[in-house]
């Protein structure tokens, strides 16, 4: 039975919580936020989950090297993860943790609930401690060439650790795909899981030895075996909810919209759903998949020294204006690049010029020409449906597009209708009056089409021009910045 139209379910993947998190992080959090306050504009119930991936050998490793106990460095990662999301905006609705007695209570009833799809077996083979993932054979020869740095930190393992019989659920999830019932968004990460699954899916290692990794959840009944971190994190789409039995499970699941990364499609397009399968759950209806972030063209890495830090650009900018790069200057589709430059580029022109200027342009002159009063408006009649459209594809590039298509016409009408003539004429301050009212209308309009992308700036400007006069005042939306750029260029 399929679960009520007017209830959300959006989730972003929950980041390994090792280190601070940067501006890819930034970016994924910043679209779900987008599509969950969508949704909710357009009357949907929402549950927005997003959270933390604590267990794990490169955590425990990395606490060690610091001096600190594990708990203690996954508590200062959170909270600063934590401290991050209202700084970006974020309105989420819960965080989950997979160290909180929560999570492990329902992921061992998950494990449990799987154990007719799991078995005790002997792994030998290929293992990457600080991607904490098992690499086949294939995957190796691969990695001597793309990744070389990777593949000389490969290490052979001989265990006995616990399987999940993936392999048995192949033929459902291919037929799940084509059939939509599960959609990959977009269709080039489709069509590579598809090539994946028509090879035939493994069965996979989803533990490790206690005595090798003893920061995790324990398998249920042998706590000589510890829950491989990858397996049990995926848990907390459903632990969050309060599977099997919590109201939030009943009224949001199935999950409308997973939003990840695109190095981990195989385990949201594959492991998961054979998990979900074997519980016997209905599969999440789209895994949206974003690309990577470069700066200056450069993939971003510590030890080059490019780690850009998303309350380094929110001191600079603001919020908004950091939503509005990630959202609309950054591919929805592909790989995008950051650069100062660019970002202040534009936060000038596009924020500055063609947004802010505009609406200060109308409130001066509803103000010098109309002493203040906005009068009646009539109903803004752009056509949204291509916006629409946009977001329930996930192109938040193409949604802001279309928007600012509306400022730009909107600026190219003021410099048509010409209103500091028209306030000259006596006989045409009727029109003078339309041209005006038309303006206070389709911003508004604006505003609220931006509430997704830019809450703050949507409010202020639904506060200037909601009620029968502006205000006295405004500051002014986007004041310049020239921290990388020069003023006279961009003037």
């Amino acid at each position: 039975m399929s679960k009520d139209d007017k209830y959300y379910y959006v989730a972003t993947s929950i980041p390994y919580v090792n280190a601070v998190p940067h501006i890819g992080f930034a970016f994924e959090i910043v679209q779900a936020d987008a599509l969950a306050r969508y949704q909710a504009l357009i009357g949907k119930e929402v549950f927005f989950s997003t959270g933390a991936d604590e267990h794990g050998g490169k955590i425990k490793d990395t606490a060690a090297g610091l001096g600190i106990s594990t708990q203690r460095f996954v508590d200062q990662n959170v909270t600063a993860l934590k401290d991050l999301l209202p700084v970006l905006g974020v309105n989420y609705t819960k965080f989950i943790r997979t160290s909180s007695p929560e999570h492990e209570k329902i992921a061992t009833l998950i494990w449990k609930t799987l154990e007719k799809h799991i078995y005790k077996s002997k792994y030998s083979g290929l293992y990457d401690q600080r991607e904490e993932t098992f690499v086949t054979e294939e995957e190796a020869n691969d990695l001597m060439d793309s990744d070389p740095e990777r593949y000389d930190r490969l290490e052979k393992l001989e265990e006995e650790n616990y399987f999940f019989k993936l392999s048995e659920f192949t033929p459902k999830i291919i037929k799940a795909i084509k059939e939509h019932e599960i959609n990959i968004i977009p269709d080039t990460r489709r069509n590579e899981i598809m090539s994946l699954l028509k090879e035939g899916l493994e069965d996979i290692s989803i533990s490790r030895p206690s005595d090798k990794l003893d920061w995790g959840i324990a398998v249920p009944g042998d706590p000589s075996q510890t829950m491989y971190v990858w397996f049990e994190a995926l848990m907390n789409y459903i632990t969050t909810l309060g599977y099997p039995d919590g109201e939030n499970f009943k009224k949001f699941w199935p999950g409308d919209t997973h939003v990840i990364g695109k190095d981990i499609v195989r385990f949201h397009a594959a492991i998961w759903p054979a998990m979900l399968l074997g519980l016997g759950l209905e599969l999440p209806r789209d895994v949206y998949v974003h690309g990577f972030i470069t700066v200056d063209n450069s993939k971003i890495s510590k030890s080059v020294g490019n780690v850009i830090s998303p309350l380094e650009l929110i001191s600079n900018y603001g919020t908004d204006a950091t939503r509005y790069y990630l959202l609309r200057h950054i591919p929805s589709y592909s790989d995008g690049d950051f650069s100062w430059i660019k970002m202040e580029q534009a936060y000038n022109n596009e924020l500055g010029n063609e947004l802010g200027n505009l609406v200060q342009r109308t409130v001066s002159m509803i103000r010098n020409y109309q002493d203040g009063v906005v009068g009646e408006t009539p109903e803004a009649t752009h056509d949204e449906g291509p916006y629409h459209q946009a977001l329930e594809e996930y192109r938040f590039d193409k949604a802001l597009d279309y928007i600012w298509n509306m400022i730009r016409g909107l600026n190219r009408y003021v410099d048509e209708e010409k209103p500091w003539t028209l306030a000259k004429l006596l006989e045409e301050k009727e029109h003078l009056q339309e041209v005006l009212a038309y303006l206070s209308s389709n911003l508004l309009q604006v505003a609220e089409l931006l509430v997704p992308f830019m809450p703050q700036t949507a409010t202020k400007i639904q506060e200037i021009f909601s009620a029968d006069s502006v205000p006295t005042k405004t500051e002014p939306l986007f004041p310049r910045v020239y921290k990388y750029t020069d003023a006279k260029k961009q003037s």
